[in-house]
């Protein structure tokens, strides 16, 4: 197993940073990463660890970490400079910006910077199988040109769908919800449409 400076295998890294209610299990990324391997990809080295999605149309970072020690060093900016070269949206979940965690705050100025958008249009709570406890999440995304957040919202119902249910009965012992009771779409709240 490949380890990073710090001696932590890449999912000890993600697993440390992501609150527990938004992180996979081991067992289930390393499934994607085996059985999804034509679309869920990783990237890592010592400094950081990315899990994506690559669609035809679209990119889905599922988790994004650079170490406390390369942050403001430019390497998130890389790893999104080389997604964006694809030339299609990119979407992924955040945290909400709460006052008593910092890094929340960094982590939303760092993706407004890169020209990533709020899907003001789109409501997103899921329900943790490890914790139960609920969970609100944000959707961002970044893209060549103008996109509906309606398109952004039927991308992130086939992620929700491909990758977080991703055998999720047979990995957790239960399923999660459906992607319709998680993900809500406010067409009122679309700007594009």
């Amino acid at each position: 197993m490949l380890k990073g400076s710090d001696g932590l295998h890449w999912y000890e890294k993600l697993n440390r940073y992501f609150p527990d209610e938004e992180m996979k299990s081991r067992e289930h990324i390393e499934l994607l990463l085996k059985e999804k391997d034509d679309i869920y990809k990783k990237s890592e080295d010592s400094f950081h660890v990315m899990m994506y999605v690559e669609m035809e149309d679209f990119t889905f970072i599922d988790y994004l970490y650079v170490s406390k020690e390369a942050r403001g060093k430019g390497i998130g900016s890389r790893l999104l400079d080389d997604l964006k070269k694809r030339g299609c949206p990119i979407i992924l979940e955040v945290e909400p910006v709460d006052y008593d965690d910092t890094d929340t705050r960094k982590r939303q100025r760092f993706y407004e910077r890169e020209g990533f958008q709020h899907a003001e249009s789109i409501g997103y709570s899921r329900k943790s199988l490890d914790t139960g406890e609920r969970s609100q999440l944000e959707i961002l995304y970044w893209s060549p040109r103008v996109e509906s957040e309606e398109s952004i919202y039927e991308n992130m119902r086939k992620m929700y769908n491909l990758i977080h249910r991703y055998k999720d009965e047979e990995i957790y012992g239960e399923a999660y919800e459906d992607a319709e009771k998680a993900l809500k779409y406010h067409r009122s709240k679309d700007k594009t449409t």
